[in-house]
């Protein structure tokens, strides 16, 4: 069984996470301080080494202004 980070549904989710910090205009530096973190973590996550849990998540989406079920969508339409 394949590693739920290494999915290809995990992949389409943090891309999507990744396109809308990049369409608010904030570089990785900027929303790890946003969001009280070290860069790395931010970069970690984008990159699919760091598996976000749900609390982080929906943080995550609350903190970009997007709607986390949007992200849920895409991980259950992914085959």
């Amino acid at each position: 069984m394949i590693k739920t980070i290494h999915s290809k549904a995990y992949k389409q989710l943090v891309a999507w996470l990744k396109d809308s910090r990049e369409e608010k205009g904030l570089t990785i530096r900027q929303f790890a301080k946003q969001i009280s973190v070290h860069h790395s973590i931010v970069w970690n996550i984008e990159n699919a080494e760091r598996r976000l849990d749900v609390m982080e998540y929906v943080h995550y989406c609350q903190q970009l202004g997007i709607d986390p079920i949007v992200g849920i969508k895409i991980l259950s339409e992914v085959q």
